[in-house]
């Protein structure tokens, strides 16, 4: 029994219902029941209540034992053509819409004097608008030929040849936004690399891919240049073989990599940044090089995110200092923690051991912050530099352990013997910030100025300001802007939390409220 109102392909036909995607496996009958019913797998499957059994009769498989349900025909909704998808999306018909007005910048324009025209279009935002393919023939072509970007995330498409039938229209794109789709693999993908020839960035996040059903459909994409695929299936890389050589910038955020596998991607010629946020890595090692020297592999790398991830060992930052264009690195989210426990002096031995870096965790270092940094560095395992061998040569576990301390000293000089100790807590943990306290609610009152150490608790410098102001602490509040975010205040919102822990910096200012 079919039902004559719908597709003919019914089995894989992605299907859109009270808002959510699902792929539908099964279209029948399904008794006891009467009716026509579908199958369908649901793109989460909390949705679903079993895996396509009824009654003991197996009617279609999910990969989640509770990933199918059977919804009626009239529930789902199979889609609109690209070009309808357009139209519904940037025309407008109604007399009512049309007299509409709108404000852009200082004038008042009625949609009839800014509807678009179609052929001038630069990008279509088509986002979860069911589009489910190409419709008539050349018609994109005609109708749209100058978009550049084109969003179709959590789109109806079914397969990536129905993909290609929209791009190889679109001569102009450069940019292709294809998330939370579920795509048949192409049987040919060869067959599309004129279909995708212009294309430079592709967004292929939460697509249930692998990277070998990436390094698969890569054939088609010969000029892509930033490939982002944030929470994929992607655990082992493979070595790309002869494509994606033209790739800059790789997202990975989010896949339960196998570290192991890392390496695989490292001969990329062009790849220049590398995001591995979140991916459940602990360890890199290029035994290529030895310590202190640099490593042939990721040879154009020069931003790295490590974010939110399980390294815990100084000798994945040794093994990162091998890297010879690295200039941008983020590890926040890591547990890398120096002897004393400070995060202030992790920070200084992060920017000592990666002495070519610019900008650490989002913020630029600035060259007096190096230099402290680097001083500290030497101070810091002066002692266990002279035990080791000292000026001679040093031993090798010493060598291992801090690659970067020769070049230091080759930079400023041995340390003296009053500094071959081991440090305190930390220098900059005593070191005294230059504050401003400002009153933005009194501007008769005039800005003063202190020294203050960094490990101060908020608590003591209310305690500060009575004495200063005769307000009671309880009813101060405070926040404090800093030199590197101007406009933007921070507030001091836990009394036992040091300066340090908010980051406050020298020059910063205090703004000082009171109720």
């Amino acid at each position: 029994m079919f039902n004559p109102e719908l597709p003919a392909d019914l089995l894989g036909r992605r299907v859109a219902i009270g808002g959510e995607r699902a792929t539908v496996r099964f279209a029948g009958l399904v008794p006891p029941t009467t009716g026509f019913w579908l199958g369908v797998e649901w793109d989460d499957p909390k949705r679903g209540k079993h895996d396509g059994t009824h009654e003991g009769v197996q009617y279609f498989t999910c990969r989640h034992p509770t990933g199918g349900s059977f919804v009626r025909p009239e529930k789902a909704s199979f889609g609109v053509d690209f070009l309808t998808a357009v139209r519904q999306k940037y025309e407008f018909d109604t007399e009512e819409e049309l007299s509409q007005e709108i404000k852009i910048s200082s004038k008042k324009l009625k949609w009839s004097d800014v509807k678009c025209r179609f052929e001038k279009l630069p990008l279509a935002m088509l986002k979860y608008c069911e589009v489910n393919g190409p419709g008539e023939p050349g018609e994109i072509r005609i109708t749209t030929p100058n978009i550049e970007f084109l969003n179709l995330d959590g789109s109806l498409l079914t397969c990536w040849e129905d993909v290609a039938a929209i791009t190889k229209q679109l001569d102009k794109l450069q940019e292709l936004h294809l998330s939370e789709n579920r795509l048949r693999l192409p049987f040919d993908p060869s067959a599309h690399c004129l279909d995708f020839s212009s294309l430079k960035t592709l967004i292929l996040n939460r697509c249930e891919l692998t990277w070998k059903q990436i390094l698969e459909c890569a054939p088609m994409w010969p000029q892509l240049e930033h490939l982002s695929v944030e929470y994929n299936q992607i655990a082992e890389l493979q070595r790309p073989e002869g494509v994606l050589q033209t790739l800059v910038h790789l997202n990975l955020y989010g896949n339960p990599l196998v570290q192991d596998s890392l390496l695989s991607i490292s001969a990329l010629p062009r790849l220049d940044s590398l995001n591995l946020t979140a991916t459940g890595i602990s360890a890199i090692q290029f035994e290529d090089a030895p310590p202190g020297r640099h490593t042939s592999m990721f040879p154009a790398m020069t931003h790295l995110i490590v974010d939110q991830n399980n390294i815990t060992e100084w000798s994945v930052v040794n093994e990162l200092s091998k890297l010879p264009s690295l200039k941008t690195f983020s590890c926040r989210g890591n547990r890398l923690v120096s002897s004393d426990g400070n995060p202030a002096t992790a920070k200084q031995m992060l920017i000592a051991k990666l002495g070519k870096l610019v900008t650490l965790n989002g913020c630029e270092i600035k060259p007096l912050e190096r230099r402290g940094a680097e001083l500290d560095y030497i101070k810091m395992f002066g002692e266990e530099w002279l035990k080791a061998g000292g000026p001679g040569h040093p031993s090798t576990h010493f060598t291992n352990q801090h690659p970067c301390y020769q070049e230091l000293i080759n930079k400023y000089g041995a340390p003296e013997e009053g500094e071959l100790k081991k440090p305190g807590p930390s220098v900059l943990k005593n070191q005294l910030l230059k504050i401003t306290f400002t009153f933005p609610d009194d501007s008769s009152r005039k800005p003063i100025e202190k020294r203050l150490p960094a490990s101060m608790v908020v608590q003591k410098l209310k305690g500060l300001l009575y004495r200063l102001l005769k307000v009671p602490p309880s009813d101060l509040r405070l926040a404090y802007t800093s030199t590197k975010m101007v406009g933007t205040e921070f507030e001091l919102s836990n009394d036992l939390k040091t300066l340090q822990f908010y980051s406050i910096e020298d020059g910063d200012q205090i703004l000082v409220r009171w109720s």
